[in-house]
């Protein structure tokens, strides 16, 4: 029972070291790929290649002075950023990063937690992400707050429909709520070759479900709660100092979960084709695997980025009209065919 919780401590503590030091370089990244895009230099004065310029925002925010506005609900507006950041963090708790390993003298599940409801627990967990957000611009007594808090909550609200509906479709070709089973279910092979992952199976319930994953993000094109050009900064236009870094951590925290959900869900997770013919030891294909899972989400994360610096923002109207009138249709008929296949099948 020891060696149980240990071994619980030991993948928290190095989720959240990894978590952070992903954000930094995530940071690092969208700078330069933005400024390569627009024809920049991007930061390039502290450290090498400007790697260092992260780490010396995170110390002036640290250093900045913490101004709550006179008008404000001090409580709430303390509370938000906090339930941002530790939805955004509990998320990745039931996502699968790698199979099993040999760890303390027994074999050990690669993820935080082994939830038999995976995909119960993922849903309604980001479901509160809107909390922190409604609750930041409301309690910031700023009418741009506020708008941007109440744009979030609707934005949320519509997408999540759509969000959860594409899943059923990977959960009846699966037959499981269990995220380590979904990924086990795509490590076979359609017709001896094609690996049978769910983008192949399920490409309407993909595309669906990453669309909405930049809506829940708060992503370009779908960044309406931030909006600077009519909101000044939406929803956070009242943070300062730490808790305007939280709410950053929380935002870039959420894209490494939403990343890392749709390589389990659709991409293959952990699974490498034909890794099993390489002749590895159990240790050696652990290893293996845990590697093909970052570099599969590494390679989302970047299209999150590209995508953020191609695309212009929606209007209002039109991420509304997305979220009702298309992609929740979308969403349900996938869901219909996907039943009529199987019960041909």
């Amino acid at each position: 029972m020891d060696n149980v919780y240990l071994v619980s401590v030991v993948k928290f503590v190095m989720y959240v070291a990894i978590v952070l030091i992903s954000v930094i370089l995530i940071g690092w990244l969208e700078r330069r790929i933005s400024a390569f895009m627009q024809n920049r230099t991007g930061p390039n004065r502290v450290g090498p290649f400007g790697l260092l310029q992260i780490l010396i925002d995170v110390v002036k925010l640290l250093l900045k002075e913490d101004i709550v506005p006179k008008s404000a609900n001090k409580r709430i507006h303390d509370l938000a950023p906090i339930i941002s950041i530790a939805v955004a963090l509990s998320t990745f708790a039931v996502v699968p990063f790698g199979n099993t390993i040999e760890m303390f003298g027994s074999e050990v599940k690669l993820m935080i937690a082994d939830v038999n409801v995976g995909i119960l627990y993922m849903l309604s967990i980001t479901s509160l992400g809107v909390y922190g957000l409604t609750l930041a611009g409301w309690a910031s007594n700023n009418k741009y707050s506020l708008l941007g808090g109440l744009r979030s909550s609707a934005q949320m609200i519509s997408y999540e429909l759509s969000m959860g509906l594409s899943i059923i479709g990977v959960l009846m070709v699966s037959g499981t709520l269990r995220l380590d089973q979904i990924v086990l279910h795509q490590t076979s092979y359609l017709g001896g070759w094609l690996p049978a992952w769910n983008i192949f199976l399920q490409p309407v319930a993909f595309i669906t479900f990453a669309v909405a994953a930049f809506a829940e993000t708060n992503r370009l094109p779908f960044d309406l709660p931030e909006a600077e050009p009519e909101l000044v900064a939406g929803y956070h236009t009242e943070y300062t100092g730490l808790k305007f870094g939280l709410f950053m951590l929380a935002e870039y925290s959420n894209v490494i979960t939403a990343s890392a959900v749709i390589v389990t869900l659709f991409l293959g997770g952990w699974h490498l084709p034909y890794a099993e013919y390489l002749g590895l030891s159990p240790f050696g294909l652990s290893i293996l695997q845990i590697l093909t899972f970052c570099v599969k989400v590494a390679l989302v994360i970047l299209f999150f980025i590209v995508v953020r610096w191609t695309i212009p923002r929606f209007r209002y109207d039109q991420l509304m009209n997305l979220g009702w009138k298309v992609m929740l249709p979308v969403a349900i008929a996938n869901v219909l065919v996907t039943g009529l296949v199987l019960l041909v099948i």
